[in-house]
């Protein structure tokens, strides 16, 4: 009766140590108007944005926070800030479980029958399951591909985030100077109503000469409050593309030094963008680890078709006898041998195959478009810059020549500088076709193309925890 005690109390400590390393549920609730405070509250000033930066920087920066913004420091506050970030980490930490799933060893199984009604009969078997074939290392091998597609997951979506922050600022940037150029050329018309209002007073024009001048004023002042509208909402584009409200971005500037000198299409060979996109593309990286996911998948299905097997021992006691046996349990692969999942697997491996040559061929295609498309843009823009130049360069000259000379007046000089305007305008339209042109060959190879132009993703700055522990092989 005492052994039977004995062996009825170590079942329970056992039990109660495996109990021990439990993990207990932490709750973690969200309050809709928490978040919102906490989102009206982000800034470019926030402190915590500062060691993120530095981190990723390697250097301090001072003062903070700077007053003029680029590009890169811009990118790195959105991905701080941004929380289509967060959720793609939040997926890679999901994958990063999944391995320590996949390696997981299944646990030995247990069983007691006590005697009934008699406490002198009692049965206790032990046993412990074995995985053959190498199921458990193909599952692992699965895990760990999905893994590293979750990974270029999350790179993509930061070279994403950093895309969307360079369309946005560029676009402030160029609104902002239309509207200057627009508010320019509104002076000078102002000054042509001036003067042709005098030669009407003394009966040197018509009035309807006037009145067209008055009317091209009104349509340029039209133009600046359109101008101004298109700033704001440029400028709340890129505090979206940040992930912080418009007021965040109160009382900085930014800035863009090379914004009017695009890269030359000869510093672009055709064979080394292609080769970019083909080695550096993160959907084309992300699908290759599917394909070598659905591979070890199928390694799995294939290695089903032997069973796996259980052993333990077994005790029983018996009016104080005690019998010990040795068990042995599997299954018989009779009826079916894992035809129909195999088949399956087999088919999603062909799919993934399929999807990532389909994936490259796309991508190849798109880098000799976009480069395509960007020389055009280039070379437009390049004759606009020349017309525009021309015209200051010997037009407005000559012009302003004529009227020291006393030849021409000051309104055939105001004439000039509005074709000014306009060419200027014109040249600015061409640089953004540019640029945004030259931003979607940068897409489609997935990275920075410019002369000491740099794509940096930074640590994670949510949170210090780390991966989930690898199972030993």
């Amino acid at each position: 009766m005492s052994h039977l005690r004995e062996l009825q109390v170590s079942v329970l400590a056992t039990t109660l140590l495996a109990g021990c390393a439990t993990r207990r549920y932490q709750p973690a609730p969200i309050v809709a108007s928490t978040s919102a405070e906490s989102f009206q509250s982000r800034s470019l000033a926030d402190t915590a944005l500062q060691s993120y930066i530095e981190r990723t920087l390697g250097h301090p920066i001072a003062p903070w926070p700077p007053q003029t913004w680029d590009l890169r420091t811009l990118s790195l506050a959105a991905m701080y800030f941004n929380p289509a970030l967060s959720t793609a980490r939040a997926r890679l930490e999901e994958a990063q479980a999944a391995v320590v799933t996949a390696g997981a060893r299944p646990n030995p199984t247990i069983s007691i029958a006590p005697g009934v009604p008699s406490p002198y009969l009692l049965s206790l078997d032990f046993a412990v399951p074995i995985e053959t074939s190498g199921k458990r290392g193909h599952r692992v091998q699965s895990a760990r591909s999905l893994n590293a597609a979750a990974e270029f997951d999350l790179a993509d979506s930061a070279w994403r985030i950093r895309s969307g922050v360079r369309s946005a600022l560029l676009n402030y940037l160029l609104t902002s100077h239309s509207m200057s150029l627009i508010q320019i050329e509104e002076q000078v018309r102002t000054e042509n109503v001036r003067l042709l209002e005098q030669r009407l007073s003394v009966g040197e024009i018509p009035r309807p000469d006037v009145d067209l001048a008055r009317i091209s004023l009104s349509q340029t002042r039209l133009a600046i409050s359109e101008a101004k509208g298109q700033v704001g909402e440029a400028r709340a584009a890129l505090a979206a593309s940040i992930g912080i409200p418009e007021s965040g971005l109160r009382n900085f500037e930014f800035s863009w030094p090379d914004i009017e000198t695009p890269p030359s299409t000869g510093s672009l060979s055709p064979a080394e963008i292609q080769r970019y996109a083909v080695l550096n593309r993160l959907d084309i990286r992300r699908a290759l680890a599917q394909y070598a996911a659905a591979e070890a998948d199928l390694q799995l299905e294939i290695a089903k078709q032997y069973p796996d097997i259980s052993l333990g021992p077994g005790y029983t006691y018996e009016e104080r006898n005690n019998f010990f046996t040795i068990g042995f349990s599997t299954t018989l692969p009779i009826f079916n041998r894992n035809q129909g999942p195999i088949a399956e697997a087999d088919a999603r491996r062909k799919e993934a195959g399929a999807t990532f040559l389909e994936k490259q061929a796309q991508v190849v295609a798109e880098s000799e478009r976009a480069l395509a498309l960007y020389s055009a843009a280039l070379k437009e823009y390049a004759e606009a810059d020349q017309s525009l130049r021309t015209l200051q360069e010997t037009q407005q000259q000559a012009m302003q020549t004529a009227v020291r000379a006393g030849e021409e007046d000051a309104l055939a000089l105001n004439g000039v500088r509005v074709e000014s305007s306009l060419a200027a305008r014109a040249r600015l339209d061409a640089l953004a076709r540019a640029q945004k042109a030259f931003g979607e060959l940068e897409d489609a190879v997935q990275r920075p193309l410019s002369t000491g132009d740099a794509f940096l993703a930074g640590p994670n700055p949510r949170t210090d925890t780390k991966a989930p522990k690898e199972p030993k092989q």
